[in-house]
């Protein structure tokens, strides 16, 4: 044992002695275990290893969550001798703060799976939660409970979160209350809240974290959804403040996004593609609203890699989707540099603003709205702090934002987003560089498994249910039935009772009221009793068909004299149903062009005609399509005769039919 210890020390020594001359030597596994978990190497043993402990849930790695294998063969973070690797019981916050009640049971210390319940003394009102779980998160399940009386203040009491303090206790306009967290906790949200004149107190209920504290991809998809569909959504002013935010008019102006992915040592190469594959989601979702972003994109350690260039929208050439998607599936992170530079990612994103500005002029750019999303710990080392350079930012989007008064206006036009993600997350850092009105804008992600569909559900369905052709694009968990349903969420079916038989077919649901099928569905002698349409919306599976309309040009004997027994040209009908279809995330029409809703999703500008819609959709002579009756994709020629004048007839006869 001594002869061991003896040889390590040597080790150490020569690999000190050495490190001039650029000799390394790997790191030992010697006193890394940890009780009650397991750990994990990215590099093995070899320099720039990180060593990654790993708990069941509801435990957490201490004393620390990582270790990085160094120059000379030492472990940053080395185990002390006296406080052994554990994973200990994940801790809530103290609840203990409550004002006017009681909390039971009263403890030093909760943990993951204990109950609390709250209630007020004689003469005050519960608000919130009267009944909470420390969840294995680190959060506590429900809301703040409050108590609280009727006391003629201009705002209701706000509350303590557990776990913090609050300083204030007066509720009138333009007062201020104050937050701060005890013992080992730290504030995430805003440090001030201010009683509005419309009787809410401004921005979101801050929170206390422990470093084991994070959000799930719940909460993400939630704060994160409803924030951004801000600047993805047009408004309309039905009054003029919605919960302490003033509505916008309008939001006719640019928006610039851009993304930044951390890909230095410190982060896990599989949190970089998952991250990356988060991206192509929410681009894909954001498409779904009628707005056209332009799009920067880069990838950072302590260099920077320019995926996608802001600057090459604002030229003539249009870039698609497509090509950002591509371009981002194409992107391999590579040999990874050492050292993070934070502040590069700002100063080019400035960088980038600056040209902007230069290019549109002063008065165009005031129309343009930025989001900053970025992915990273925050363990930068080089290139100094961002926070001037976020200033310089927010400088130039408010117009001078050291004018309080102007700062204010332009608020709107700036919000910054930070996912902090990876095993050690440096959040004194990170907390203060973002910006933006309204909800939440900084997300603690323990893992970033589950970012994908958080991005696909940052989409409230209420807001896009009147958008065609939406389906869900990534392998979707659960029965056969509900995937197929998601991923062609047109599917009607479709039996017709004929002489005792009956014969299937399959349509497409094209608005609340109309599915599309074949005409030759149907023989002479059919009503709309002998028809069945087969929706599963939630509201009865069977729809009561209304009438069904044929296209008045089908024939399918129509060219018997020429030798052709059966035409197939214009075999399209309109079955029209009793009752609308409830559009969910399931159930959702398909595209039909000369219509709104088409003209919507392809993102056209006012009223467009059926001849731009026709020339986007069938752009191409060749289109790849999926068969129902087919397993795999199949390439087919595009018919030409039912291009415009049938589409015409369609969209004619849904909407002649509906006003009736």
């Amino acid at each position: 044992m001594g002869f061991a210890v003896h040889c390590s020390w040597l080790a150490a020594l020569l690999c000190l002695h050495f490190f001039g001359g650029q000799v390394c030597c790997d790191c030992t596994e010697e006193n890394m275990e940890i009780e009650g978990g397991h750990y994990t190497l990215t590099k093995q043993l070899q320099k720039g290893s990180l060593l990654i402990y790993q708990c069941p849930e509801g435990y957490y790695p201490y004393p620390v969550m990582t270790r990085l294998c160094q120059h000379n063969g030492s472990w940053r973070m080395a185990p002390r001798r006296f406080t052994p690797q554990r994973c200990r019981v994940v801790e809530c916050p103290d609840p203990n703060v409550m004002e006017y009640g009681e909390v039971s049971p009263p403890q030093d210390k909760y943990f993951v799976n204990n109950v609390t319940t709250y209630e007020c003394y004689s003469g005050y009102t519960m608000r919130g939660s009267a009944r909470r779980v420390c969840l294995p998160n680190g959060k506590w399940s429900g809301s703040t409970p409050i108590c609280s009386r009727e006391s003629g203040h201009d705002c209701a009491d706000p509350g303590i979160p557990a776990g913090a303090s609050r300083a204030g206790n007066i509720f009138g306009i333009d007062e201020t209350v104050k937050y701060s967290c005890n013992s080992n906790l730290f504030l995430v949200g805003p440090i001030e809240r201010v009683c509005l004149e419309n009787g809410q107190w401004s921005g979101k209920e801050p929170a206390c974290y422990y470093k084991h504290t994070y959000d799930t991809s719940l909460e993400v998809s939630q704060a994160f959804g409803s924030s951004i569909r801000e600047s993805l959504t047009t408004l309309e002013s039905l009054n003029d403040t919605q919960a302490g935010k003033t509505i916008r008019i309008s939001k006719n102006g640019t928006l610039n996004i851009y993304i930044a992915v951390d890909i230095s040592e410190s982060i896990e190469e599989a949190d970089v593609k998952k991250a990356k594959d988060a991206i192509i989601t929410l681009i894909k979702k954001i498409s779904s609203f009628t707005v056209d972003p332009n799009y920067e994109i880069v990838f950072f350690s302590s260099d920077l890699y320019e995926v996608v260039n802001i600057l090459d929208f604002f030229d003539e050439k249009k870039v698609e989707r497509n090509t950002i998607i591509n371009i981002l599936n194409d992107f391999q992170v590579g040999q990874k540099n050492t050292g993070t530079d934070l502040n590069l990612v700002f100063k080019t994103f400035l960088e980038r603003m600056a040209i902007i500005k230069l290019q549109v002029g002063k008065e165009q750019f005031k129309e343009h709205r930025h989001v900053f999303i970025l992915f990273t710990d925050g363990a930068y080392n080089m290139g100094g702090s961002p926070e001037p350079t976020v200033a310089q930012i927010k400088n130039m989007v408010y117009m001078n934002h050291t004018v309080e008064q102007e700062a204010q206006s332009r608020e709107e036009y700036l919000d910054i987003y930070i996912f902090a993600i990876g095993n050690e997350i440096f959040d004194d850092d990170l907390q203060p560089l973002v910006t933006g009105l309204g909800g939440k804008h900084y997300f603690r992600m323990k893992e970033i498994t589950e970012l994908q569909e958080t991005f696909d559900q940052i989409i409230d369905e209420e807001e896009v249910k009147g958008l065609c052709g939406l389906h869900k694009e990534y392998e979707i968990v659960g029965s056969p039935q509900v995937a197929a349903r998601k991923k062609y969420p047109w599917w009607a079916f479709i039996t017709i009772q004929t002489e005792g038989r009956s014969k299937n077919c399959i349509g497409s649901l094209v608005n609340p009221y109309f599915v599309l099928t074949a005409a030759h569905c149907f023989t002479f002698g059919n009503v709309p009793e002998d028809v069945k349409v087969e929706i599963e919306d939630g509201q009865g599976r069977v729809k009561k068909v209304k009438n069904f309309i044929p296209h008045p040009k089908y024939k399918i004997n129509g060219k018997e004299n020429e030798g052709v027994l059966e035409f197939y040209d214009y075999d399209v009908a309109l079955i029209q149903l009793e009752e609308y279809v409830q559009i969910s995330s399931s159930v959702r029409p398909i595209c039909i062009p000369c219509t709104q809703e088409t003209s919507d999703a392809l993102q056209l500008v006012g009223v467009s005609t059926c001849k731009q819609q026709e020339e986007l959709l069938l752009k191409n002579d060749l289109e790849r399509v999926s068969f129902l009756t087919k397993r795999e994709p199949r390439l087919m020629k595009k018919m030409p005769t039912l291009s415009l004048v049938g589409i015409e007839w369609i969209a004619s006869s849904m909407h002649w039919r509906h006003q009736a």
